[in-house]
């Protein structure tokens, strides 16, 4: 992706977090400046993925299929002493149309929730013992309510409703076009995206960026490179 697509949709996200009432914290907005300067008290946020994501998956098309994540808070899979925290809580920002590759988790449980906008219409499949797609039935937890799909089947997500979705149950989404963005939050188990995610695709979680233009905002990825304690 282009460093001036990734402050593009970010500065999107803010503006229409506005629009849906969603405060973010102040680590939102740090400047490139702020990342270089944050002393050791803030180590967590760099830890643990706090912050921005945005990614187009490697397809060049991030309105097409992409997401943009902004990480509230979060613990540790391989630091839980250090970062007890055994939850994550993320918005993730669905827009009109955009889609999610089909991807599982190894070990996170996730409640997916609209928080208002579109609708999200999910498809579902078990993950067989080869990691593809299962011809078997897939059940999932929508609003506390059992919900068992043949494989492939999709449901509809509505503003206010959730779906609990477990480890090695591929999903795959997108906004239905025309119904608007989605603001969607997602409530789960502690989260590593480098060492949870088993994309079918082989998808790229982290695009490679394109510096074309100065940072705005750092996403996870840029920790590495500019933040140091």
């Amino acid at each position: 992706m282009k460093r001036s697509e990734i402050n593009k949709n970010i500065q999107y996200i803010i503006d229409k977090a506005k629009d849906f009432h969603i405060l973010l914290p102040s680590f939102a907005f740090y400047t490139l400046d702020d990342w270089k300067n944050i002393k050791k008290e803030e180590c967590e946020l760099v830890d643990t993925m706090l912050g921005w994501g945005i990614t187009d998956f490697g397809k060049g098309n991030y309105n097409k299929c992409g997401l943009g994540i902004f990480t509230f808070r979060n613990g540790s899979q391989l630091e839980p002493q250090k970062y007890p925290k055994p939850y994550c809580e993320k918005l993730l920002f669905v827009s009109d149309g955009q889609m999610l590759p089909y991807h599982f988790h190894f070990s996170k449980v996730e409640d997916i929730i609209n928080r208002g906008g579109g609708i999200l219409e999910i498809t579902l499949y078990n993950a067989d013992g080869k990691e593809d797609f299962a011809d078997t039935d897939v059940t999932v937890t929508i609003d506390g309510k059992k919900s068992t799909v043949h494989a492939g089947a999709s449901v509809q997500i509505k503003p206010g409703q959730s779906i609990t979705l477990l480890p090695r149950q591929y999903h795959s989404w997108h906004g239905i076009p025309g119904t608007g963005d989605i603001a969607v939050f997602e409530v789960s188990r502690a989260n590593d995206d480098n060492i949870d995610n088993r994309f079918y695709d082989k998808t790229p979680w982290v695009p490679a960026v394109d510096e074309d233009e100065p940072i705005k905002y750092l996403v996870f990825d840029d920790y590495k490179k500019y933040v140091n304690f």
